[in-house]
């Protein structure tokens, strides 16, 4: 726990806090009152847990509020910033962003898309990926996004599971300057899917691609297409998308939204965590391929009129300046990224930051993962310059929206570095140990939420039982998020990282986050990834891979003060039987590191797919240190 910094906006509304404290329900009905719908509900809740219907009978459209509601008002407003990896730029207005999502809602429609079908999107980053969302919305089918560094066979799995009739995708893509053949993978996916009708490609890296009788090209469709369509009156918990998530098992889980309850939640929290304005320039780096991406790039923006920044590529890419040069040149004033980026940014160290302009920027955020505080004191001071307020949000791709963060658009608190401060308005979360009991203040437990929220999963694609048994089986009316988190004296929630991400040495239960948080702390350290082998005795015992400071120079001197410093930090009890220094870790291109490559080693189990990889030669340094390790394990049994 660390010292408090009071910074705010400058807003104190207690009013919306005291409403939601009095009546969840009635609270989150007066929210939806905000929004556009063509029917109003009937019944603003209908909860037979775990199953949770929010603003039953009501008809909306997400695309209608995201797009129709903001051209009303002001169709010059620019909706997207685009810039591609290799400079190429393009601007969108509203109202141009609206024609484009209306020719191609019309051109699914020429195809024989209806309410309901399920259309796969595999694109990079660009507006066409936003449109390919909107449009379906527009229609009422059913988007799944497949982030677009899967591989075939991820490709196939989602596609096959969701049996979608239309697939949209692009020739290729670029990622640190290579072209990512995505026409090539999802021909490779779908060879003998006869459910899939048609594939719509867009020409975008003007790559050499085949053309099979399914192929059709994005911008024929789209050239003959009408400008206007109708927005379908869908009802409320009419399903929006789905977006797949691993989990504990290899079979990815197909996570199903609705559409009102959700879009409910995003616009309130968009408002109060961003404390969004009229003059704002919004840069979440997030992929759409990703839920950040869908809550907080697509729907939440767009339906407050937010002008974004959008950025297709590498965020270090061809330099490691590329980021802060995109806040200097679109004067961002908000910036929601990961903790994982700013490790990477820290890790070229303050000068880049300090040679640009950066003072348009009013707000930052973190999100994915617990932040730990030397980050965020660096978040705070070298990008914030000390002047802008840090939401730490905590929230799941099944939450659908923030849960957890301070708010800026409705008070001034003190934010405490590396804690995601207190749950939400109309949220209830709590800590608990394994019989549900909340525990007090200062003690680890299992993070749960109490109460449905809006922008909750209505399921688990056609899998309600599995739905029930991953999220609700351990507490029957609770939902279990699969996080480990403390509540300090003074409410706040500190997350400490996955409950399957935990190591147990010697009867002692250590998360992986709180060991990888110790060694960052070192000032020698930039990136820190910790698992378990087996042990005899111990049952697992602790290897760490480390990924040093730019001019730190690795040395037993050093190895031993990092073990001396863990000792300290966390206890002796973390205390590694190995470090391993490394150039980088395995990590997806979202910057989640791929743990499971890591895990690999407690079961001498073959690496399998790195597709999703950012930097694939991370796998042949793995791999060496990996065959090392068994060697060693072989050789010394390691005690």
């Amino acid at each position: 726990m660390d010292e408090a910094y009071s910074i705010g906006l400058g807003n104190n509304d207690t009013i919306t806090r005291k409403r939601a404290s009095q009546d969840y329900i009635k609270f989150w009905e007066e929210e939806a009152s905000k929004l556009h719908w063509f029917e109003k509900w009937d019944k603003i809740l209908d909860w037979n847990p775990p199953f949770a219907k929010w603003f039953v009978n009501g008809k909306i459209n997400a695309s209608y509020n995201a797009l129709d509601i903001v051209v009303q008002k002001n169709p010059q407003k620019n909706a997207l910033l685009w810039e591609g990896e290799n400079g190429e730029r393009r601007t969108l207005t509203y109202g141009e962003l609206l024609n484009y999502v209306c020719k191609a809602a019309n051109s699914l429609k020429s195809i024989g898309v209806k309410k309901g079908d399920r259309v796969t999107i595999y694109l990079p980053m660009i507006p066409e990926l936003v449109v390919s969302l909107l449009a379906c919305a527009r229609i009422g089918a059913i988007h799944t996004v497949i982030f677009s560094g899967f591989s075939s066979q991820s490709i196939r799995d989602r596609i096959y599971d969701s049996k979608s009739k239309v697939i949209i995708t692009a020739d290729g893509g670029f990622r640190h300057g290579t072209v990512v053949k995505l026409k090539q993978a999802i021909d490779e996916a779908i060879s003998d899917f006869d459910f899939v009708e048609n594939v719509l490609v867009y020409a975008h890296a003007k790559i050499p691609i085949t053309l099979g009788k399914k192929d059709k090209i994005w911008a024929d469709l789209i050239n003959n297409a009408s400008e206007y369509c109708e927005p379908e009156k869908l009802d409320s918990v009419h399903p929006l998308y789905i977006l797949y998530t691993s989990g504990t098992t290899g079979k990815p889980k197909g996570v199903l939204h609705g559409t009102g309850g959700y879009l409910v939640h995003l616009y309130s929290t968009f408002k109060w965590v961003f404390d969004i304005r009229e003059s704002d320039i919004y840069f979440c780096t997030a992929d759409i391929g990703w839920v950040t991406g869908h809550s907080y790039v697509v729907y939440g923006p767009l339906m407050h009129g937010a002008t974004q920044v959008m950025y297709e590529g590498a965020l270090v890419f061809p330099t490691p300046a590329r980021i802060w040069d995109l806040i200097e040149r679109y004067k961002v004033t908000i910036l929601y990224t990961t903790p994982t980026a700013l490790r990477m940014f820290m890790k070229y160290g303050d000068s880049l930051p300090n040679s640009k302009d950066l003072s348009s920027l009013r707000l930052l955020g973190t999100v994915g993962e617990p932040i730990n505080p030397k980050v965020w004191k660096w978040y705070f001071q070298v990008i914030g310059k000390i002047n802008c307020p840090i939401v730490d949000t905590w929230w799941q791709t099944e939450t659908g929206g923030m849960m957890i963060s301070p708010v800026p658009g409705l008070e001034t608190i003190s934010l405490k570095p590396g804690s995601a401060t207190m749950s939400l308005p109309g949220i209830s979360v709590d800590v608990v140990d394994e019989n549900g009991n909340t525990l007090p203040s200062g003690t680890k437990g299992y993070l749960v939420v109490k109460n449905p929220w809006p922008g909750m999963l209505l399921s688990l694609w056609e899998d309600d039982e599995k739905y029930k048994t991953v999220y609700w089986s351990k507490y029957k009316t609770m939902y279990y998020s699969g996080d480990y988190a403390i509540k300090d004296k003074d409410g706040y929630f500190w997350m400490l990282g996955r409950a399957d991400d935990v190591l147990k040495v010697a009867g002692h239960r250590l998360g992986t986050a709180e060991i990888e948080s110790g060694f960052v702390s070192h000032k020698s350290i930039a990136e820190a990834a910790a698992c378990g082998i087996p042990h005899d005795v111990k049952g697992e015992s602790i290897i760490v891979f480390l990924v040093l400071k730019e001019g730190v120079t690795p040395s037993k001197q050093l190895e031993d003060e990092l073990i001396q410093h863990i000792r300290k930090m966390v206890s002796p009890i973390a205390t590694p039987v190995q470090l391993y220094i490394v150039s980088k870790l395995p990590k997806t291109r979202s910057g989640k590191i791929m743990r499971r490559l890591l895990k690999a080693v407690a079961n001498n189990e073959n690496i399998g797919d790195v597709s999703t990889l950012e930097d694939e030669s991370a796998v042949d340094e793995i791999q060496a240190i990996f065959n090392e390790l068994r060697q060693t394990i072989q050789r010394n049994q390691i005690k």
